[in-house]
């Protein structure tokens, strides 16, 4: 048996109902700096030095967050070919 169930809500009100803190002046600061950073960048090189930099655990969460990436894209890839399995809509 598979049960499948969607909830629509905000980023903000999935956090409040799992009881994780806001984040989100944390993270006006990171994209900030990270625009300013990008700003100077003359070569995807160096753009690559300023990101492992100011990533969060350096090149450990950039190589996590590389893999995630390109694991949604399989799932995306593989769901778009007919692969998904989705059932019940």
């Amino acid at each position: 048996m598979k049960i499948n169930i969607e909830i629509e809500c905000t980023p903000e009100e999935a956090r409040n109902f799992m009881g994780l803190p806001d984040v989100s002046s944390a993270n006006n600061i990171y994209v900030e700096n990270i625009a300013k950073a990008m700003k100077g960048v003359s070569n995807p090189d160096q753009l690559q030095e300023y990101a492992q930099a100011l990533a969060p655990m350096g090149q450990v969460g950039l190589k996590l967050f590389q893999s995630f990436v390109e694991g949604g894209m399989k799932a995306a890839a593989s769901k778009r070919e007919g692969g998904g399995g989705k059932s019940g809509e």
